[in-house]
């Protein structure tokens, strides 16, 4: 098949491209701008913005299937940012799909479309939208996911979306940085009782499950018009997880910490700060932020196993030695 990826030169992205070049199919890369992320890939090169209608239908010109995993992700920022690219670029790539004729598309979302601020443990589908949103990126995401499922036609455009939780892994330029650059520079504080656990996926397992998802698209099809929660299935406690992590970058643990009470209050106290002065630059502490690193948020996978065939192909032990492993030479690079 020829498919089309939107957020190529992403983490996800660039790895849903490398898996589907290796299974043998054609690749178009639609990437807001170029980078080092899918050089020496055997790959067309569309760079162009979400939010541009035109640019996106030219894209999906004579395409089969498109994944789209462009988006901005983050804990602050301006609505018109989140709703443009997240939100309307998602209205612009299935509009795109349905005039170009493309059967299938396959939505990257996140499990925090559904979080509600509390705990959530092995939660299925079934979850509702929340009715009020701690941050502009779960709200963006949660009106673009609902669209695209409202958009499946099976006698036109198959669509599903795919909710992956705490992408990880060699080659991530996002969570794990930040996370060690928090630690470096005494920013990380353990919030809340350090008793929750976790869902998260390794890269590997992300892309693959994009492309069990698009395969299992057909007319009538379980899949059809669904979202799905993927991970490792294997819930981690947060903060021992943080802690391996820094462990593995020569980072003392993380020993300090703060109530959820207070990490709460003083989230708001910031945005409210920075709403006020009009800061641009993203605050220390936010709620959605003490939410997420004090209560548990994990999920029952069933579905995708029992719908697409999804299926963990690399453990967290073998992530774990494989980004130690990355790591390693990064230190020895900077030696020499």
């Amino acid at each position: 098949m020829k498919a089309l990826v939107t957020g190529a030169n992403g983490f996800l992205g660039s790895n849903i491209v490398k898996q589907l070049l290796e299974a043998g199919h054609s690749v178009r890369a639609l990437a807001h701008r170029k980078t080092d992320a899918i050089s020496g890939f055997d790959v067309e090169l569309h760079q162009a913005d979400v939010r541009d209608l035109e640019s996106v239908e030219q894209a999906c010109r004579d395409i089969d299937v498109v994944f789209h995993t462009a988006a901005i992700a983050g804990i602050w920022g301006d609505w018109k940012e989140f709703h443009g690219i997240n939100t309307v670029g998602t209205r612009n790539v299935v509009d795109a799909c349905e005039s170009r004729g493309v059967g299938k598309l396959v939505y990257t979302s996140s499990p925090s479309v559904v979080f509600n601020g509390d705990h959530q443990i092995n939660i299925n589908e079934d979850v509702p939208y929340p009715t009020r949103w701690l941050a502009h990126y779960p709200h963006s995401k949660a009106l673009a996911e609902k669209h695209v499922l409202e958009s499946n036609d099976n006698s036109k455009l198959l669509t599903c979306a795919l909710r992956p939780h705490l992408i990880w892994g060699p080659g991530d330029r996002h969570l794990i940085p930040r996370l060690l650059t928090r630690a470096r520079t005494k920013q990380l504080r353990k919030v809340g009782d350090g008793g929750n656990i976790v869902d998260n996926i390794y890269i590997d397992n992300a892309a693959s499950a994009h492309l069990q998802a698009a395969e299992a698209l057909e007319p009538g099809s379980a899949v059809c018009g669904k979202a799905y929660f993927i991970s490792q299935d294997d819930p981690v406690n947060c903060w021992d997880w943080i802690n391996e992590i820094l462990s593995l970058a020569g980072i003392s643990p993380v020993r300090r910490s703060i109530s959820y009470y207070w990490a709460y209050r003083i989230g708001w106290m910031l945005e409210t700060y920075h709403d006020t002065f009009n800061i641009k630059r993203e605050p220390r502490m936010t709620r959605f932020l003490a939410s997420q690193l004090a209560k548990s948020h994990c999920y029952d996978i069933s579905r995708a196993k029992a719908d697409f065939g999804y299926e963990i192909k690399v453990s967290i032990d073998e992530g774990m030695r494989r980004l130690e492993e990355e790591m390693r030479e990064e230190r020895g690079e900077r030696r020499d």
